[in-house]
């Protein structure tokens, strides 16, 4: 179980990545997200389900790795920036390259900066503190995209 717990955790390996694996998992997210668009014509009511059928273990594997670690927040969990950035593209009015880039940056943005709320949820007990702070950053990054898509500034 410590080894599927680290896999969902490190995103199969890109929370190992050595400089801003944040950032990495964050681009892993986006670029899986754009791969099942451009090929399987996944959307919206695609990364919503996978973003709810992947919180649980999610937070499940958070809470293992951050236990075994022996650490609050360990930098190598990044499924929670995967799936910070599936939902901040729930706010794209439309889908295309620079919706995706834009969603990556955003996200990004969000989930450093960490607006209030954002950074209490951080406060709740182990891997849902992990994982739900990132769910309320891609939120806030999902509000941008969506104004900004209304905008027909993407």
């Amino acid at each position: 179980m410590k080894r599927l717990a680290l896999a969902i955790a490190t995103w199969f390996g890109c929370g190992y990545f050595p400089v801003a694996p944040g950032t990495v998992g964050s681009l892993a997210g986006v670029l899986l997200a754009a791969g099942a668009h451009y090929y399987f014509g996944s959307g919206r009511i695609t990364f919503l389900l996978a973003t709810c059928v992947l919180v649980g273990p999610a937070i499940w594997a958070a809470t293992q790795t951050a236990r075994m670690l022996k650490r609050e927040d360990p930098g190598l969990v990044v499924v929670d920036e995967v799936l910070g950035q599936w939902v901040t593209l729930l706010g794209a009015t439309t889908l295309h390259w620079k919706t995706f880039i834009a969603a990556f940056f955003l996200f990004r943005a969000f989930d450093i900066w960490k607006p209030w709320p954002v950074y209490k949820l951080e406060d709740l007990p182990e891997g849902t503190g992990i994982v739900v702070d990132d769910l309320a950053a891609g939120v806030y990054a999902a509000i941008i995209l969506y104004i900004a898509g209304l905008l027909k500034l993407l």
